[in-house]
Formats: structure tokens, C-alpha cells, sequence
């Protein structure tokens, strides 16, 4: 007789091979060749304005995305050439000669990605793991970030443990981000220890609030497990001064469960096999899945923030393309 919950653990099939270096199923653990080769797919992304018509960065949601911009640097008397648009009228008017303003173009702009590798992204049900994904969009954007001039840097993390990465505007600084990536990704295992940690996100966002004190772009790579009222408000804090952008990575069976009745999950090695055709199991989580999104339609909503939604169905390369230069989806509930 079937149990709605089956597992069948290989547990010493499955340490040998991760004591081997056995983590050659790029679907479900990334490595730090996979994440080098995709400097070239990163090529025309931009987290900027100035996107294509169609862009979802071009939309309402996206309003408060800076750019470079320009900093205030003086006030001085005019001089012929100066842009008329620059003078300031009023000191003009109090010192009775035209008077203009002085800016400075932006060099470059630090970003920081924030990267998420908790037990429950080592999930997926079509073509990647969740955190293969998650990993996959960190170095899109840290290679394109590289690629633009700006300093990167990273938060990445798991159900226990931080590791942060100061930006510079290095190919070092990448690497290191992406060998961080990795080895927290291989952390990954069914038979892991790890307890799922939902207290874990609003902690990183309490550090991202204590490192990001001004014109930061954060890119925040997860599946927002965790997300509540109180990362609204750091995610307010965060944003008076920077620009946020979530990645909001998620596995289609979180809007449409398989309707099989033997539904297995595996990471290669163990196997857990579900039984959904029981209401209370399909229905607890359906519930769980569907809050998430919610919540997470919530900073597209209530903070303006641009929210890229990324399937672990689908190549990631090709999902940022067409959400940042081509037509873009919206997130639905």
C-alpha cells in the first residue's frame, strides 16, 4: 500500500558521490565553468533605464530605476557655451548676474547581488533546479554589471550562513561571487540537515540595509520564501535611497500542480514521491505557493518595485532578454 509521502534515501550511494566531486548534472548543480560561459549571453541586458518600449523595466513598475544620473557639484557665474537649461534662476535674481549650475556625470554605480541558496530552492520539476536558476541569474547580471564599468558585489546565502562580497569593479570580484555561488550550491543535498529557514531572508535584508547606504542597484535572486510585513519595510528603507530589482525565481508548479497522481521528486540520487490526488495535500500546498506569489505581487504593487519573474522551466539567458529588451510578461497570481 502507498503512503502519500514515499522516500527512498541512497544515503551512502549519494555521499560517495558528492565526496567524489560527483555534481556533473548541470540541472541540478551549477559549476563555476557553466557560470563563466555565460558572459557572452549576458551581452545587451541592462538593468537601466532607457530600455526598449517593451521592456518591463520601461514600465509603471519600474519609474524609480536612476540610471547614472548626474551629481550637484557648484554654482558659478555663467559662461558663454554653458547650457541655458542649467542656470539657476533664482541665485540669478538675487545676485543680479546669470549663475549655473554645476553637475558631474556619475562614474559608475555599485550593485550588489543578493543570492539565494536556502534547502528550499533545491527544488524544480521541469528543466533546472531552482537554485541552479538562481545561480544562473546571479552571473548573468554580475558578468553584465562587469561588462557595463559599475562595481559589483554579493550577499549570498542559505539556511545558516552569509557570505558577502564587497563590490569592486573586477573580474576577481566576479569570479569570487560566482565561486561563492557554487560553493553554497553544492551545500545542496535531499538528505540535507538543513531546516528551511524563513527567518533568513528578512536577516539578509537587514544587512543589505547596513551595507547599502546610497545610489545601490540590489538585485535581490530568490524565491521570496519568507517574505512578510516586515520585509516591506526594510525593502522601503532599502529603497528611499537605491533602486531594488527582484528576480523572482519560481518553478511552474507553484500556479498548477502536475495533476499525476505519482509525482517524484529527485536530486539524482533520492527520491520523494507524492501522492496528489488527496485534496488536503494538493490544497496545503496550493496555499503555501500561492501566498508567496501574492506577497510577492505586493512589492511589484505596493513599493513600485520591478519584479522579473524567472521560470525554472525555461533558459535563463532567454527569459532576461525578452523581460529586459523585448516584450515583457507580467507576474499573475
Amino acid at each position: 500500500m502507498k503512503s502519500n509521502l514515499l522516500i527512498q534515501r541512497q544515503t551512502a550511494q549519494a555521499a560517495r558521490k558528492r565526496a567524489a566531486g560527483g555534481f556533473d548534472d548541470e540541472r541540478v548543480y551549477v559549476n563555476l565553468h557553466q557560470l563563466n560561459l555565460l558572459q557572452h549571453r549576458a551581452r545587451g541586458l541592462s538593468f537601466l533605464p532607457k530600455q526598449p518600449v517593451h521592456s518591463l523595466l520601461s514600465g509603471r513598475h519600474a519609474s524609480r530605476i536612476r540610471g547614472r544620473g548626474l551629481n550637484f557639484e557648484e554654482i558659478r557665474v555663467y559662461h558663454p557655451g554653458d547650457d541655458v537649461r542649467t542656470i539657476d534662476w533664482k541665485v540669478t535674481a538675487r545676485l543680479r548676474s546669470p549663475h549655473t549650475r554645476v553637475f558631474t556625470e556619475e562614474r559608475d554605480r555599485p550593485v550588489l547581488l543578493v543570492v539565494d541558496q536556502r534547502i528550499g530552492m533545491f527544488f524544480g520539476t521541469q528543466l533546472n533546479m531552482k537554485s541552479v536558476t538562481a545561480a544562473q541569474v546571479a552571473a548573468l547580471s554580475a558578468w553584465r554589471v562587469l561588462d557595463s564599468g559599475d562595481r559589483v558585489g554579493g550577499i549570498v546565502f542559505n539556511d545558516s550562513a552569509v557570505e558577502t562580497i564587497t563590490p569592486h569593479r573586477s573580474r576577481q570580484t566576479v569570479e569570487k561571487i560566482l565561486q561563492t555561488v557554487v560553493q553554497f550550491n553544492h551545500q545542496l543535498s535531499a538528505d540535507s540537515a538543513a531546516q528551511p529557514n524563513a527567518a533568513k531572508f528578512n536577516q539578509v535584508l537587514e544587512q543589505v540595509v547596513r551595507i547599502a547606504k546610497h545610489d545601490y542597484l540590489i538585485t535581490l535572486v530568490s524565491d521570496f520564501f519568507g517574505c512578510d510585513d516586515q520585509s516591506f519595510r526594510y525593502l522601503q528603507r532599502i529603497r528611499q535611497h537605491n533602486d531594488v530589482i527582484a528576480a523572482f525565481v519560481h518553478d511552474p508548479s507553484a500556479s498548477k500542480l502536475p495533476t499525476s497522481r505519482d509525482f517524484v521528486i529527485t536530486d539524482g540520487d533520492l527520491q520523494v514521491e507524492l501522492a496528489l490526488s488527496g485534496k488536503r495535500m494538493r490544497q496545503r500546498i496550493e496555499d503555501s505557493t500561492s501566498g508567496r506569489i501574492a506577497n510577492v505581487l505586493a512589492l511589484q504593487n505596493r513599493l513600485q518595485m520591478p519584479v522579473l519573474p524567472i521560470s525554472t522551466a525555461e533558459q535563463v539567458s532567454n527569459q532576461l532578454h525578452k523581460l529586459l529588451g523585448h516584450a515583457a510578461r507580467s507576474l499573475q497570481p
